[in-house]
């Protein structure tokens, strides 16, 4: 089984978020993904279909939206 990956994007809802995700999925089983520290990813990020920040992509490919942080409009401005 591939690994989840975890967008965000360093607010503070965010980073909570990560904390949480970590804790239930384990450190082993999820890659995070800070976007205002390596926007390079930030297209893969819309191309799986996220939204918003944080979330979550599964390995089988579905976008758990946490919370609302922000927009990924928000983030790339």
């Amino acid at each position: 089984m591939g690994k989840s990956v975890f967008y965000h994007a360093g607010c503070p809802v965010c980073v909570s978020a990560e904390h949480d995700i970590i804790s239930l999925i384990g450190v082993d089983n999820v890659e995070v993904v800070h976007l205002n520290q390596d926007m390079s990813r930030f297209d893969e990020a819309e191309k799986a279909g996220v939204k918003s920040v944080p979330a979550l992509v599964t390995p089988s490919g579905q976008v758990l939206h946490i919370n609302f942080g922000a927009s990924m409009a928000d983030v790339k401005a």
